[in-house]
């Protein structure tokens, strides 16, 4: 009779085994690698979201290569240093196929070098300033081509003469301004003509153009006199790379100073849709922003989109999802193509493996996604349009203009060459 029963429990935990193995065998783990607390959850929490209900999407339609998606999720804390555990977490404990993640520069810098070690492939869906590009990293990501020069084409199509260059002191604004002098002398503005400052090092060479101020700043009484002083002669605007909600303060000063969009429009490469839930939106209208993707985009991909994320919303049991008031924008629209992009690689690949996974991304896929049809490039970055658009008041863009199909380019510095201008 012990024999027995002691055949029976050894039968009742093979069964088991194999019950877990299957379960583990019909799963595949994404690793989701964003600020859920701290200073950047404010926008970081919405790309939680959105992946979130990318992963439910595909799973309810079978999945991966036949594998359910079992998210893995993760809060950087906004804390730098924090990201590089957890994304060592999620690839050497957790054992994630790939993961989705992190806002800054400053968090994708920090974990690069993990995801270099151990092979691993981050997602990164929030515009940069470039001048980087690792096989370990799909950059969604607007590149400055996609973002800031085509919105210098278009203030100078619309007779813009005078660029005050305004941002946060931190990598991405200050390289960009960096790209975007160059990009400015090259079609023939004269250097008086680019406000906000410049720094020499000892040769005489430019290492820092415009104004910063930190993160929170909240004084910019100084700053805007200095606006309305360089915008007194006309055909003057302010490119803004100000992130978060120090463009509060900013807007609230500018307005209080008599400056218009009409008078000298602000471009704005930081505030998105889900940015205006926390800004004045009244306070902004007529203001010009440049992404590859706004909610108000015409098409039934778009509306699906909107339509099913307001779906999921309602219905999702997920702690810590707010429900009412919610928005689309580019960083979550390039959160939600990624993940789709990631699918068709690991389908054309037959397999989860990395290096596969990265060569099938390298030959150029496509996905028709909610701003338009978006292609992964050789460098590892996509092809997509660029819209720019005007600020209304219910917090959403009145598309101006839309240039497609642009291609992704990580290297800018140095490749500009200035004109001779006169003033």
């Amino acid at each position: 009779m012990f024999q027995s029963l002691k055949k029976s429990i050894l039968a009742a935990g093979i069964a088991t085994v194999a019950v877990l193995s299957v379960q583990a065998q019909d799963t595949v783990k994404v690793g989701i690698l964003h600020s859920l607390s701290g200073t950047m959850a404010i926008s970081e929490t919405s790309l939680r979201d959105v992946l979130l209900f990318t992963f439910d999407e595909i799973n309810a339609k079978g999945g991966v290569a036949g594998k359910k998606i079992e998210p893995v999720v993760v809060d950087g804390a906004s804390n730098w240093p924090l990201f590089a555990e957890k994304a060592k977490q999620l690839l050497e404990q957790d054992k994630c196929a790939v993961v989705f993640g992190c806002w800054t520069s400053v968090s994708r810098k920090s974990v690069l070098p993990v995801f270099e070690k151990n092979n691993g492939l981050l997602f990164y869906p929030v515009q940069y300033e470039g001048e980087e590009e690792s096989k370990n990293v799909f950059y969604t990501a607007e590149a400055v081509n996609q973002q800031a020069t085509p919105s210098i084409d278009y203030l100078l199509a619309q007779g813009k003469k005078k660029f005050y260059l305004l941002g946060s002191d931190y990598v991405y604004p200050q390289t960009t301004n960096l790209v975007l002098l160059e990009y400015l002398l090259s079609k023939g503005v004269p250097i008086e003509n680019i406000g906000g400052g410049f720094k020499k090092d000892e040769s005489g060479k430019v290492i820092s153009a415009g104004k910063y101020t930190p993160f929170g700043h909240t004084d910019y009484q100084q700053i805007i006199a200095e606006i309305k002083q360089f915008s007194a002669g006309g055909k003057a605007c302010v490119v803004s790379t100000l992130n978060g909600d120090t463009n509060v303060p900013f807007f609230k000063e500018y307005a209080a100073a008599g400056l218009t969009a009409e008078k000298c429009p602000v471009v704005s490469f930081s505030i998105s849709e889900d940015e205006f839930r926390a800004l004045p939106a009244k306070q902004l209208v007529g203001q010009l922003g440049c992404w590859t993707y706004f909610q108000s985009i015409k098409s039934p991909a778009n509306k699906a989109f909107v339509d099913n994320f307001q779906g999921w919303l309602k219905q999702t049991t997920v702690d810590g999802v707010k429900k009412e008031g919610r928005v689309t924008c580019s960083p979550m629209v390039l959160s939600y193509d990624g993940v789709y992009l990631w699918k068709a690689a690991v389908e054309k690949a037959g397999s989860f493996e990395v290096d596969k996974v990265r060569e099938a991304l390298q030959s150029g896929l496509s996905f028709n996604g909610p701003g338009g049809k978006v292609t992964s490039q050789k460098n590892m970055h996509l092809t997509k349009n660029v819209f720019i658009g005007e600020t209304k008041a219910d917090g959403q863009f009145k598309i101006l203009k839309q240039y497609d199909g642009v291609f992704g380019e990580p290297w800018l510095k140095g490749t500009f060459k200035p004109k001779v201008a006169t003033k």
